[in-house]
């Protein structure tokens, strides 16, 4: 099983050793061989997706992503930027399909800034289309144009999806949620823009041939209202790139803290990139505290849906389990009465644990 590991910017570093520290205990016949991504690649070669990461990155099976991006690259050039090498990676893989699962677990509701028995039980997952949409969509630029006969600075971009994208993500979901509670809310804005009157139109006709599984739609804003005032209503949540990047971390919070979601995306033969739901949290980079525990799940991941080891992908997120209710945790999830623990400290823990 090959794996392309990339530390990234910021916490990237510190979280990847500690998950990577978790897949070696596990015994398995892993080949990990490590690359550039992000800032640092943009540092190291004035790319921020170099050649040599590429080709790892199409040779290997899948992905261990860390976290790009930082302050220090804002004023670059817009192709020079630390995300870019996060989108070039996900379209010349044609990672298509986000899957972010936002789980509560019982330790942690009391870390939610949602009463408790508005989160308690809480498990959704949230199917997010990756390579289409308003972030890949062209003509799109900033540009000069004579506007009420003055020159003005004029910016633009388009969103834009085929009936087959369409498909192949709300396929996903619906596969999905059969393995979960057969329950499928397809997110748009169909009142107003046209591109999602086609998605809502293309998920009624997709869902005939899924008649175990029951397909509901929410306006976006509507579901931003309802993931804060009844989360537990959803079960999987799919949408396009934009709403999903926005609902996808609104959920996160849910759960008490983004430090704790994994994340996956995926290709049509479930080829994946793995990287926590976070960012790189330049604020506390080099300091020790970051919280692995996302990345160690994300991991998880990886060996479930690229790899078919159930087995392997159990025994983590057992051992985060036990983890936490042991009261192990970082200052993301600490609470008074539970034991804070640094970064290497946690990936410690979760080794015991295993």
């Amino acid at each position: 099983m090959k794996i392309c590991v990339l530390p990234g910017d910021g916490i990237g570093p510190e979280i990847i050793a500690e998950a990577v520290r978790v897949l070696k205990a596990l015994d398995l016949k892993l080949e990990m061989e490590e690359a550039l991504l992000g800032g640092c690649a943009v540092d190291a070669t004035g790319s921020p997706y170099p050649d040599a990461t590429q080709k790892l990155a199409l040779a290997a099976d899948a992905v261990l992503l860390g976290a790009v991006g930082g302050p220090q690259w804002d004023n670059n050039p817009r192709e020079q930027r630390p995300e870019r090498g996060l989108l070039g990676i996900r379209k010349q893989l044609g990672l298509f399909a986000n899957l972010r699962p936002a789980i509560l677990y019982p330790e942690l509701a009391n870390a939610s800034t949602l009463k408790p028995e508005v989160v308690a039980g809480l498990d959704i997952l949230i199917v997010r289309e990756l390579t289409g949409d308003i972030y890949f969509g062209q003509p799109r630029g900033i540009e000069l144009r004579t506007i009420d006969g003055q020159q003005q600075r004029f910016g633009f971009n388009t969103m834009h999806y085929s009936e087959s994208e369409i498909r192949r993500i709300l396929r996903v979901a619906f596969e999905a949620a059969k393995k979960r509670n057969r329950k499928v809310c397809s997110v748009d804005k169909m009142n107003v823009l046209e591109c999602t009157q086609l998605w809502r139109d293309v998920a009624i006709e997709t869902a005939q041939d899924y008649p175990d599984v029951e397909l509901s739609h929410m306006l976006v804003d509507n579901a931003a209202m309802q993931l804060v005032k009844n989360p537990k209503q959803f079960d999987v949540m799919v949408t396009g790139n934009m709403f999903g990047d926005i609902l996808s971390d609104e959920a996160s919070m849910l759960t008490g803290s983004i430090g704790m979601l994994p994340s996956a995306s995926l290709d049509a033969n479930n080829k994946g990139l793995y990287e926590p739901s976070h960012g790189s949290a330049p604020d506390i980079a080099g300091k020790g505290v970051a919280n692995p525990l996302a990345t160690i799940l994300s991991a998880a991941m990886m060996l479930r849906y690229t790899f078919g080891n159930e087995d392997a992908a159990l025994r983590i997120e057992g051992a985060v389990k036990k983890v936490l209710a042991q009261g192990f945790r970082t200052g993301d999830i600490y609470e008074s009465g539970t034991k804070k623990v640094g970064t290497r400290e946690m990936g410690d823990a979760v080794l015991a644990a295993l």
